[in-house]
């Protein structure tokens, strides 16, 4: 049974970085900054991850994921391929997300304003939305994660 990765957490939060670490190379990595000129960046996101479940492959899709618009499609697209849907959560630490960010260059740095857009929006996901297992993801201060199984009565 594949597996569909939805990774969800403000910009510079670690996402992309676990995924290198984590997921590479068994995952099909999909997301919507490797094609930032694409006119139906949904669209074209969504065919991918179809194309890769339909393949049987485990898909990562990493982007923020701020909320259920988002995963809901992600996890209807899984439960036709007959996927399991897994959310890794990263819980919202702005100040390291603004250092982290400040430190890109170019068009990976994100004005402050869209960091904060995006964490208006930005939701914990929880079973009832889709996802059959769900961890939390946090820096472990040495260059790695510690990734453990987000309890449904936490609050982050």
């Amino acid at each position: 049974m594949p597996t569909l990765a939805i990774l969800i957490g403000l910009q510079a939060s670690g996402k992309t970085t676990f995924y290198r670490q984590e997921l590479a190379p068994a995952y099909v990595h999909v997301s919507k900054d490797n094609f930032p000129k694409a006119r139906h960046r949904q669209r074209r996101q969504m065919r991918l991850v179809e194309e890769a479940l339909a393949e049987g492959r485990d898909v990562a899709v990493d982007n923020t994921n701020p909320a259920p618009e988002e995963w809901r499609p992600l996890a209807e697209a899984a439960r036709r391929h007959g996927a399991k849907v897994v959310g890794y959560w990263f819980p919202p630490d702005v100040p390291g997300t603004l250092l982290r960010n400040a430190a890109r260059t170019g068009k990976t740095q994100v004005p402050d304003v869209g960091i904060y857009a995006t964490l208006k929006r930005l939701r914990r996901p929880r079973r009832p939305d889709g996802f059959d297992e769900i961890y939390a993801v946090r820096f472990d201060g040495a260059g790695g994660f510690d990734v453990r199984p987000s309890a449904e009565e936490e609050t982050e």
